[in-house]
């Protein structure tokens, strides 16, 4: 029941937009009443209502280390005493700078921000004040928040303009936005072959996360740094949910592949809003005050949100990633079990600590896929039976899964129960 979570809902609808601060927290997707959250431990969150689930949301990522971290809250309260903002430089931001340089290849400088839309709006403007061009390339169903540049859809075609896909964003700035499709290096070619001088960067989510989880295919990613270094553009890899999330030096690590400019958030804050862009040298010099780059922002390198990110890297040690990347291969194995025992039409992706699973029997590679074959219907049926017997999922076909240090042996055990049961309901 969510008795006291529909009068919230009501209440907060007179004074936000559809009752959020975040659009997919309305549940418009899935349709029903969003649990308004009260707490969260490890894996659970617990809601207004009384209500106990299992969390594969994880705040939508950031939590690696499971809510409320005992070693993240202490230092933070230690932290809060000596005061929650200077505006100034602190050599807490070194060290975390420190920390990113050490784990991720390529990065020689950071540049602290607040949110991982701030972080892909200022490496857009570096890699256009570096190239000296206008033009960006970037997929469909990948999100790099919402500032005007990467709020654009489809044009009529592969080698049209994007046209924008929400009211504010002027026709200008969507003309100087191409789509290319995830996983088809062919799309990318063909925008720079049709525009050729104009490019500055291509950006892209190493893996699609904002679509499910449609991991990278046939060395992708290094087909296109090569595609955007012989046409003179840089690469920006956006590790705002991969960053520190599916290896030690994310996703670069996995697939072998060092971009111009990066992109963190999430998990670097530790569950404050904190993230980053970085970069090479020859690159991040651009930005001010050694290069003429203009970015500034008051809060940038928050105390409080620092300390959260050191902590928070300081215990992802290689032990973690194995324990984090177990439990995945034991869901993965457990539903594909299950696909192969009652013939559900499914297809799922795991890279480490993150998963998503489809509605569709198709191979997904691409949004378009996503939007064209799965049964929507069928997974919010399915959404709202997990919900109900105590496991949290994102609400809505087009996002990923993620997992925590606390997702083990009888918590891991009772969600996977759950989600047996719940697919069992689904497809009745």
């Amino acid at each position: 029941m969510l008795e006291r979570s529909d009068s919230l809902l009501s209440r907060a609808r007179k004074v936000m937009p559809g009752g959020v601060n975040s659009p997919v927290r309305a549940f418009k997707s899935v349709g029903g009443t969003p649990p308004f959250i009260e707490r969260a431990k490890g894996a659970h969150i617990f809601d207004a209502d009384g209500n106990e689930y299992i969390d594969f949301v994880l705040t939508w990522g950031p939590a690696i280390l499971g809510h409320a971290h005992p070693a993240v809250i202490e230092a933070c309260k230690k932290a809060l005493d000596n005061g929650s903002s200077f505006g100034a430089p602190t050599e807490l931001e070194i060290r975390l700078a420190e920390l990113v340089t050490d784990r991720v290849p390529g990065v020689d400088l950071v540049r602290l921000v607040n949110s991982g839309t701030e972080a892909c709006m200022s490496a857009i403007r570096v890699a256009r004040g570096a190239t000296g061009r206008d033009k960006i390339v970037k997929f469909e169903g990948c999100y790099h928040g919402h500032a005007d540049s990467f709020l654009i859809a489809a044009g009529s075609g592969a080698l049209t303009l994007g046209t924008p896909n929400s009211p504010g964003v002027t026709k200008g700035t969507a003309q100087d936005t191409l789509l290319a499709r995830f996983n088809n290096i062919e799309s990318v070619q063909a925008l720079f072959d049709a525009n050729p001088g104009e490019i500055a960067a291509v950006i892209v989510e190493p893996i699609c996360g904002n679509t499910g989880c449609i991991p990278p295919r046939d060395n992708f990613l290094g087909e296109l740094k090569r595609v955007c270094h012989e046409n003179g553009a840089l690469l920006i890899l956006d590790e705002v949910m991969t960053g520190f999330r599916v290896a030690r030096g994310g996703a670069a690590e996995v697939y072998d592949v060092q971009p111009d400019l990066y992109c963190f958030g999430k998990v670097l804050g530790g569950g404050f809003p904190l993230a980053a862009y970085a970069g090479t040298e020859e690159v991040m010099r651009n930005v001010a005050p050694d290069g003429k780059v203009y970015q500034a922002g008051t809060l940038s390198g928050n105390p409080i949100a620092v300390t959260a990110g050191i902590v928070t890297l300081e215990h992802l040690t290689p032990e973690v990633y194995e324990q984090l990347d177990a439990s995945g291969a034991k869901i993965e194995a457990f539903i594909a079990d299950l696909i192969d025992r009652h013939g559900y039409p499914i297809t799922q992706a795991r890279v480490g600590s993150m998963f998503g699973m489809f509605f569709s029997s198709e191979d997904i590679r691409e949004h378009a896929q996503v939007t064209a074959s799965c049964d929507f219907e069928r997974f919010n049926k399915f959404f709202h039976t997990c919900l109900e017997k105590g496991v949290y999922l994102a609400p809505s076909q087009y996002e990923a899964g993620f997992l925590c240090i606390n997702h083990t042996g009888p918590v891991l055990d009772q969600a996977l129960s759950v989600i047996e049961e719940s697919l069992a309901v689904a497809f009745a």
